[in-house]
């Protein structure tokens, strides 16, 4: 099961970067809050990848990415999900996210233009893509929940 999934990492992606030129339309959306450690809480207010091609595609040739907004991957069952920015023009905290909500792995400022793949640290349920530096500017930490979409 893992090599199908790493096999459509690294040849999906590519095939769709390549055929797609400019941004996606923007995509259903909802409301996601983030709390924990004692800290308050956050909402977000992101988009719903939920098909391939909107995974494959996520932030890409987006030049802004405003506080309170961000971009949400359910992949239906945890795995260890590579994540990349590719045609991606600004840089995105990648919040990786257990089955049960809890923040697992965060990837702060990811470098934009970059081929490089991004590990989630392990087999997660989601990813949420936001803001570059917005995790360290809002104190959102591994171990924090997630609530909304898919984790109540």
């Amino acid at each position: 099961m893992r090599l199908p999934a790493l096999l459509l990492a690294a040849v999906l992606p590519p095939a769709i970067a390549a055929a797609q030129s400019g941004p996606q339309p923007t995509l259903p959306q909802t409301k996601m809050v983030i709390s924990g450690h004692g800290g308050p809480s956050h909402e977000f207010s992101v988009e719903l990848a939920t098909t391939p091609q909107e995974q494959a595609i996520g932030e890409m040739f987006r030049t802004s990415i405003p506080a309170g907004t961000g971009m949400f991957f359910d992949w239906g069952a945890p795995r260890d999900v590579p994540m990349w920015m590719k045609n991606c023009p600004v840089p995105e905290d990648m919040i990786f996210i257990g089955p049960d909500g809890t923040i697992t792995h965060i990837a702060e400022d990811t470098v934009p233009e970059s081929e490089a793949m991004i590990p989630s640290g392990g087999a997660v349920r989601a990813t949420l893509e936001v803001q570059g530096g917005l995790t360290a500017k809002l104190d959102i930490r591994v171990g924090d929940r997630v609530r909304g979409a898919i984790f109540k």
